[in-house]
């Protein structure tokens, strides 16, 4: 991952977590006293939008934001580490996207998520930040937002000949109907990266597990998808694509917290492939950088950089 600095943008959601600590979650109607509270910023959009800023390139993220003292926040924020905001448009009616924690004295919690801002992501916000797009390697995608704005977001990046990765999250119009179809452009992506159950989901294969991992994939690829990343957690990933199918392992880690690994892998796969990588390749990179966020607590905090992910890499060749 030499020479000019990749670009890349980032289309995804914003969100801010509140968590609450307190000895039990409440009941209804119950209120009870609450302990330590903490606000982050997270979301597939800061997540991925800061792993690839951590692994060296120069990164936009395109998305939406209320008209609260929260949106300053985030813009602050993800300045720290160098990513982009100017195409962070504002929606001033709505609140930023929330989610709000509690955390009992066993550890375990409820949220509640509210979409805010995020929902009022559209074609006109894409097409604002055409000229970005147009201007990158790759453009990463996250479908938990409206539809016709990941539908803009991926024709903009075909149209311009850039690489569109995208999460197949259903879009926020999907979130209570879990029979519809995705939109069809989510298959003229270039990598598509779902996890187990999102790919037997999309596919309507009864059983979700590693062995079923290949025709899955097989499937996406039959549909238009040039290469299907589908990952499997401690069992790793299956990369499928017209030249075959492969199994990429996991990493051995010790394991602290999964929160941040499935954004921090999307964000430096996108980190090699805006470089040319082989897609094998990346996606083990990828990997490693996944394993390593879940060696940490948090999202944004526990994210790796590009050096502890090569020196993981490292460790690896040599064992």
């Amino acid at each position: 991952m030499q020479g000019r600095v990749p670009k890349i943008v980032v289309v995804g959601g914003t969100y801010v977590d509140m968590v609450l600590k307190c000895d039990e979650v409440p009941s209804p109607g119950q209120s009870v006293a609450g302990g330590i509270l903490s606000y982050t910023i997270t979301g597939p959009g800061p997540n991925q939008a800061v792993e690839a800023a951590l692994c060296g390139c120069q990164v936009h993220l395109v998305g939406k934001l209320g008209g609260d003292p929260f949106a300053q926040m985030v813009r602050k924020n993800l300045a720290e580490f160098d990513v982009d905001t100017s195409f962070l448009f504002a929606a001033e009616a709505k609140n930023t996207g929330v989610v709000v924690t509690l955390v009992n004295a066993g550890g375990e919690n409820a949220s509640c998520v509210y979409c805010g801002a995020n929902g009022a992501l559209g074609p006109r916000d894409i097409e604002a930040a055409d000229e970005v797009i147009s201007d990158a390697d790759v453009c990463l995608i996250h479908g938990r937002l409206p539809q016709n704005a990941i539908v803009a977001a991926i024709g903009a990046a075909k149209i311009h000949g850039k690489t569109a990765i995208v999460n197949p999250a259903r879009p926020l119009e999907q979130l209570d109907s879990p029979n519809s179809a995705l939109p069809i452009e989510y298959f003229s992506a270039d990598v598509l990266i779902p996890n187990l159950f999102e790919a037997a989901d999309i596919t309507d294969q009864s059983a979700a597990n590693i062995r079923t991992a290949k025709l899955m994939g097989s499937e996406l690829v039959a549909r238009g998808v040039t290469s299907a990343v589908i990952t499997i957690g401690k069992r790793g990933c299956m990369v499928v694509d017209r030249a075959g199918a492969d199994h990429i392992p996991a990493f051995d880690v010790e394991l602290a917290d999964h929160t941040g690994s499935g954004d921090a892998f999307a964000g430096a796969l996108a980190a090699c492939c805006a470089v040319g990588d082989d897609i094998r390749k990346a996606v083990k990179f990828a990997s490693a950088a996944g394993a390593l966020a879940c060696t940490k607590f948090g999202a944004i905090e526990a994210l790796p950089a590009k050096a502890e992910i090569i020196e993981l890499l490292q460790k690896d060749d040599t064992a």
